[in-house]
């Protein structure tokens, strides 16, 4: 039968937290409290070993030998399998009152204590590698200007080999580019308890400027007086290199768009004005600080056409969803005159594929447009020059060919009237036959006279001025006709006497004729040189050239090979061919069929003194 300690000594070890049993030097099982039972369940009567460890054999941190053999009284720490917790041991002898001696045990259970110390060493783990491993430089630091300690990354920052080196140095003189901003920093610390995000220069080893971001909090002692600061230290050196580059690409592209000689405008997406440049500060007379923020593009258009232009934008007719090419435009200045032109225009998405701001360049095509107004109304002029002078040709012609019959008829009645008498009634008649004549002679003089009008007076001209002129009217319209002009002009080149419109007239219906004949787009070439007392001007073009049978006959008047009724009346080439005969000068064709062709102009050169 086991002993069981009193009921006194039952009560207290039942009491304590701690687990306790008492075995004999068998190690058999005389009493567990009940701490011990709710651990390792109820085994009085039972080997120890069995019990705690579930084994069949001594526990493998058992000191029983020990504690019976030698009276000891043995501590330590195990980790019992059978129920996974951790345990402070102690075990102690017992002498009982027959002389035999027992063991008591206690079992403290340390499982949440371990796994604390677990944690807070891993913790402590996790700082020490967060300390070394961390890309940002950490510190300790003490307030009289030393540093304590410092993770490598801080010390490569800063360009020290090593930690000594480091902790040598004084703060405020060998750190601080300007040492005032430590005593600032200080100040804020200690004030407020911690700084964030102080900007402030740093020295590196080598004496290089390094810009950083302080965080830090400061340090206490026991009494709470303070003792140091402890934070991390970011490299601003990218990202200030970024900013700057940010800045410098801003301000370069702010650049192109104020630079821009066309207005550029932009506006979110209730239409108000978000960007004007100086471009449309100088096109529509409103100046930015009136518009950005102030006006709506509305005001700008036409009455319906900024939702007619969004409409267009968001379509697919113009350059895909969310563009706009070159779309004729007017838009209102400040004093109320309209300037004529063309819009393109983009919407502008965030990443998520929304609408944020639409942005559009404004061309000013009005002189243009003006230009090609009156390249018009001049090519109008000309072909109506051109009927009038075929017309005056062919009434010239008819005349000379009246007048020998008509002189022949007055000779015959003439004659006729000698042979009858004055009072012979058909006298009269032949009086009145040769006054009609009469009349008819002198209309023909008068329509000789409206076909020859008094000549255009002639001047000193400059060949290649009235070129470059014509060729810079001429220019943009060549080009939409996928034409390319190569002018080669000598230079100095002798004055000729001529009417400057005549010519004109004659190089103006060259360059047309010259477009007409390259349909598929080519190109134009115009020289000059002036061999021998002559000026000599050529206009080559890769068309589509002319046959051989007609090259004869293109200076007749009313001949042509188009077949355009407007085009082709076929009086041109026979102006052009009278003008630059009248100037006493020659012009004359070189053509093949499918390469092109190139009419060659020759013009006596102004003799000093002969004007």
């Amino acid at each position: 039968m086991e002993k069981q300690p009193s009921n006194d000594l039952m009560d207290v070890l039942n009491a304590m937290e701690d687990g306790v049993y008492i075995i004999r030097s068998d190690y058999t099982v005389e009493f567990m409290n009940r701490a011990m039972v709710e651990i390792f369940g109820e085994g009085a009567g039972r080997k120890c070993y069995e019990v705690v460890n579930q084994s069949s054999g001594l526990c493998p941190w058992c000191q029983g030998g020990s504690v019976f053999e030698d009276g000891e009284i043995i501590h330590s720490e195990t980790h019992v399998p059978s129920v996974d917790r951790s345990f402070r041991i102690t075990e102690m002898p017992i002498r009982n009152k027959d002389g035999s001696v027992s063991k008591m045990t206690f079992y403290r259970d340390t499982s949440d204590e371990k796994r604390q110390e677990l944690r807070l060493k891993a913790s402590e783990e996790d700082y020490r590698r967060l300390f070394r491993h961390v890309g940002v430089g950490v510190y300790v630091s003490s307030k009289e200007g030393r540093f304590v300690d410092a993770n490598p990354a801080l010390l490569k920052m800063l360009g020290y080999e090593t930690k000594e080196s480091f902790l040598g140095i004084n703060i405020q003189n060998d750190l601080y580019v300007r040492p005032d901003d430590r005593l600032a920093f200080q100040q804020m610390i200690e004030k407020d308890g911690r700084v964030i995000d102080y900007k402030v220069n740093f020295k590196r080893k080598d004496g290089t400027v390094i810009p950083v971001l302080l965080t830090a909090h400061v340090r206490y002692d026991h009494e709470s007086q303070v003792i140091g600061y402890e934070g991390i230290m970011t490299d601003q050196s990218s990202r200030e290199a970024m900013e700057r580059k940010l800045r410098e690409a801003n301000d370069f592209l702010n650049n192109i768009i104020q630079s821009s000689p066309n207005p550029i405008i932009g506006t979110d997406m209730k239409g108000d004005l978000i960007i004007w440049n100086r471009g449309a500060e100088e096109t529509l007379g409103y100046k930015a600080d009136e518009v950005v923020g102030r006006m709506s593009v509305r005001a700008l258009y036409p009455e319906g056409m900024a939702k007619k232009v969004m409409k267009i934008l968001r379509g697919p007719e113009s350059g895909g969803p969310g563009k706009l090419r070159a779309y004729p435009m007017t838009f209102r200045r400040a004093d109320g005159t309209v300037v004529e032109g063309a819009l393109s225009a983009n919407i502008i998405y965030d990443r998520k594929g929304s609408e944020v701001a639409s942005v559009g360049i404004f061309v000013d095509l009005g002189e243009r447009l003006e230009m090609e107004r009156t390249l018009h109304r001049t090519q109008e002029q000309l072909l109506q020059s051109e009927k009038l002078a075929a017309m005056g040709r062919l009434i010239s012609q008819l005349a000379h060919e009246l007048n020998n019959p008509l002189y022949g008829i007055m000779n015959t009645l003439e004659l006729m009237k000698t042979e009858i008498p004055p009072t012979n009634k058909r006298r009269k008649l032949l009086d009145m036959a040769l006054s009609e004549t009469v009349r008819l002679t002198a209309m023909l003089r008068k329509m000789l006279s409206f076909s020859k009008p008094d000549q255009e007076e002639k001047a000193p001209v400059h060949i290649n001025e009235i070129l470059d002129e014509i060729l810079m009217l001429y220019e943009k319209q060549l080009r939409e006709h996928s034409i390319k002009i190569v002018s080669d002009f000598a230079d100095p080149m002798p004055v000729v006497l001529a009417s400057k419109n005549q010519l004109r007239q004659v190089f103006l219906n060259l360059l047309s004729n010259a477009r007409d004949a390259m349909p598929e787009g080519g190109t134009l070439g115009v020289s000059t040189e002036s061999p021998g007392g002559q000026v000599v001007i050529r206009f080559s073009d890769t068309g589509i050239g002319i046959k051989a049978e007609h090259l004869d006959k293109i200076f007749e008047t009313f001949f042509t090979t188009k077949t355009d009724s407007v085009k082709g009346v076929g009086l041109g080439l026979s102006v052009c061919y009278g003008f630059i005969q009248d100037h006493g000068g020659d012009i004359q064709v070189e053509s093949r069929l499918g390469e092109g062709t190139t009419f060659m102009i020759r013009l006596p050169v102004l003799v000093p003194g002969h004007e």
